[in-house]
């Protein structure tokens, strides 16, 4: 998620994509396969791959299907609705569906970002892990205790409107996603190729994930998650000089550069790793040190450890910021928040929302000192966030049917094909995973399944669904507020 997404007009203000479009300089013109690569390095990630490395070869089943039923429609109704109107999901939903619809929409686009940043933080916790003592990688409190205070110093940072946070953000795509990537797909051929075996079967009769019954199949719903935020692309559409051709081309090609991202690197995980000893949160770090022990250079772990923290924490700052923004401004515009909410410090920055954030977020991260294992916790906080993001997407799938068919004349610089038939493959998917979400993985080793249900089922139904109902139902008149009058902070 970046600040793009932002809601920067009222429903209804929007110019025609068209118009906006003719007035183009030549400058800004991109090309099909520059938006790919913009798409790829917003999506792309090794951090879900220890996650679907459990499955050996069948991961690459599990990152297809998802493609397939979840990302491709995404990107293609997105592409329309960008450029149709601006304003992003808050606008889209609000115009298609309803305003409480929109702000319900852009709540769950935040929301998602309290349970994210526990679910990466751990992920750095356990790869800072490997930089100082490999056996903190399993200590909840040592989890806990670093989300907390890399939380709270991004927040402090974010707050002093520090300038070239995106610039971090986007080295850290070569720093700490394809260089690591690039490596330990290497490393573990050359594994291989010195006579190893593979710690999972690649023979074509585990191409499908073994049959445990649903439960077995959980994990697929994390790749949802490893998907979403293509609806922040979607809105350089406009930018192309033959949407209706290069962009289906731009997602493809994508689509291609993503999928290997997220496959061969999982793969080459479980070929040095065992499924039985592959950590959720250290995985990644779990198999280079295994195959840099392998080449007698064990001395290279601690720097692709901060190679990859450096990666995630340009990622977190990034999101710190725009989620939240597109909240305050809606917000200011229609009195969905109390005015404490609404409040900008002198950098004109939302701090008291990223401070009530963080007290969540402070909250959630006990989870991984209480919840004994620290996978599970980590795969608990992943469901999480996947599932409010979810439901923003449900709204978006059906507010794009109805704008097709209540404004089919709107100018749009792209149209997609067979819009109906996308949506109602994405909103099957996208509610399939959702309530998947809810079934206790077979990989979850708590065995209390009434506990695992209470967290999930409170945390995205609770967060996703009750508090911004709450927040709509209790709403006053005097919480809008003019746009041009900012409030400090006190």
């Amino acid at each position: 998620m970046s600040a793009a997404d932002v809601p920067l007009d009222r429903p209804g203000d929007a110019a025609p994509a068209a118009a906006a479009r003719a007035k183009v300089p030549a400058a800004v013109w991109i090309s099909w396969v520059a938006l790919a690569m913009m798409t790829t390095s917003s999506v792309a990630s090794l951090r879900p791959a220890p996650t679907m490395a459990v499955y050996g070869l069948a991961c690459v089943f599990l990152y297809v299907v998802p493609a397939i039923v979840f990302l491709l429609p995404t990107s293609l109704v997105s592409a329309e609705l960008a450029s149709g109107w601006d304003g992003g999901v808050y606008n889209w939903v609000s115009l298609g569906i309803s305003k409480p619809m929109g702000f319900l929409a852009v709540w769950c686009q935040f929301a998602m970002t309290i349970f994210y940043y526990p679910s990466l933080l751990g992920f750095v916790a356990s790869t800072l892990a490997y930089v100082i003592n490999p056996d903190l990688a399993s200590s909840g409190v040592w989890t806990a205790s670093v989300i907390v205070v890399v939380y709270w110093s991004g927040v402090w940072v974010s707050s002093r409107g520090t300038k070239g946070v995106a610039g971090l953000a986007s080295g850290g795509l070569i720093i700490g996603t394809l260089i690591p990537g690039v490596l330990l797909v290497l490393l573990g051929m050359l594994f291989l190729g010195q006579g190893n075996e593979s710690a999972a079967p690649m023979d074509a009769s585990h191409l499908l994930p073994a049959w445990t019954g649903i439960a077995s199949l959980v994990l697929i719903v994390n790749n949802f998650l490893s998907y979403s935020g293509m609806e922040m692309n979607a809105v350089h559409v406009g930018s192309l000089r033959n949407p209706g051709k290069e962009f289906p081309r731009a997602i493809f090609l994508a689509m291609g550069m993503v999928l290997l991202i997220f496959i061969l690197p999982a793969l080459a995980i479980s070929w040095i790793v065992p499924a039985d000893q592959l950590s959720l949160t250290a995985g990644i770090m779990q198999a280079f040190d295994a195959v840099f022990a392998e080449f007698g250079a064990q001395w290279l772990t601690p720097i692709i450890g901060i190679m990859l923290v450096t990666a995630s924490l340009g990622g977190m700052l990034t999101w710190l910021a725009g989620p939240s923004k597109g909240l305050l401004l809606i917000s200011r515009q229609e009195g969905y928040l109390p005015p404490y909410l609404q409040k900008l410090n002198a950098h004109g920055v939302q701090q008291n929302i990223l401070v009530t954030q963080g007290l969540v977020t402070t909250v959630i991260a006990l989870g991984y000192a209480l919840i004994p294992d620290v996978s599970s916790a980590y795969w608990i906080f992943s469901v999480i966030t996947t599932q409010v993001y979810l439901i923003m997407y449900l709204l978006m799938f059906v507010a794009a049917v109805r704008l097709r068919r209540n404004d089919p004349d709107h100018p749009r610089g792209y149209r997609a094909p067979m819009l109906t038939g996308l949506c109602g493959v994405g909103f099957a998917a996208s509610l399939a995973a959702l309530l998947i979400g809810f079934i206790p993985p077979s990989q979850f080793e708590s065995g209390n399944t009434g506990l695992y249900l209470l967290i999930v089922g409170g945390g995205a139904l609770g967060l996703g669904l009750l508090v911004p109902y709450l927040f709509y139902r209790f709403r006053k008149p005097s919480w809008k507020r003019d746009e041009a009058g900012e409030v400090s902070a006190s």
